[in-house]
């Protein structure tokens, strides 16, 4: 065993630059919707003891589970009664601080922070490395890894576009390009706007070029959940294309990006016919 841990150690290494021990009969926690369904999917619901409000997949099987608040305001209180081993967060989804309130009681905190597609294998085999799933975290890895090939040719063979990707009103907010929803909205030939504002998620004014200069208006379903007659509406206002788009396509990463690359690759492609 000795060997094999030496051998892996890069596997095990998070974003945080910490490199886990092969977990035994772990108790794991997970405040990031889409790593929960993630670690279900690599077999490991039994060991999951704790999820936030917003880990819904899979729905059936997270049902059991207890619930200790949303990925900004967890009830430390609630997630320590749970005597969790490990605990894994993400960058973007959780508070430093509530992360370093958890360190007092987790003996492990895996930290994640893709930056965008190409960091679901990093991800998946650092789940599989860490809590002995290897061979199931390949296989997903793998698949992942071929949407995105897919969505890269969506990309390839249109034009490419600026548009503005909503996620919230009151106020308008977007992402940047460095965002992991960014990033994957560039692989299938999207650039958002603005060109670079400097925060991860700005804030877009009422009289923001964006607007202008946008070839069309993505509406987010999360974190806000935008719905068809906003599309409808915002479209009447603007005269130029909206669509509403499924924000699981963009921002969950994990399991559900093998369903999902392909997902928007599928919507680039119908929009363009």
């Amino acid at each position: 065993m000795a060997a094999r841990d030496g051998d892996d150690a890069a596997l095990r290494t998070d974003w945080a630059g910490v490199t886990h021990p092969r977990a035994g009969a772990a108790r794991i926690a997970c405040l990031v919707p889409s790593i929960t369904e993630s670690l279900f999917a690599l077999g490991l619901g039994p060991h999951v003891v704790a999820r936030t409000g917003f880990c819904v997949h899979p729905r059936d099987a997270v049902r059991r589970l207890p619930k200790v608040g949303g990925t900004k305001d967890p009830d430390l209180s609630a997630l320590a009664a749970l005597a969790p081993t490990h605990l894994v967060v993400n960058v973007d989804e959780n508070r430093r601080e509530v992360v370093d309130a958890a360190r007092a009681f987790v003996p492990h905190v895996i930290v994640t922070h893709p930056a965008g597609p190409q960091d679901n294998a990093r991800l998946l085999r650092l789940l599989g490395a860490v809590f002995g799933r290897d061979a199931q975290a390949q296989a997903i890895a793998a698949d992942v890894e071929a949407a995105l090939a897919v969505l890269d040719a969506a990309g390839a063979a249109l034009p490419r576009e600026r548009v503005l990707y909503l996620i919230w009103r009151g106020p308008w907010m977007t992402v940047s390009r460095g965002t992991y929803v960014g990033a994957t909205l560039a692989r299938s030939g999207w650039d958002t706007l603005p060109d670079d504002d400097g925060a991860r998620y700005p804030v877009v004014d009422e009289d923001a070029p964006a607007w202008r200069v946008a070839a069309r208006i993505l509406l987010a379903t999360e974190p806000f959940a935008f719905r068809e007659r906003d599309a409808v509406a915002l479209s009447a206002r603007l005269r130029k294309p909206v669509h509403v788009v499924d924000g699981e396509w963009t921002s969950w990463y994990g399991v559900r990006a093998r369903e999902g690359l392909r997902a928007l690759a599928a919507f680039r492609a119908s929009l363009q016919r």
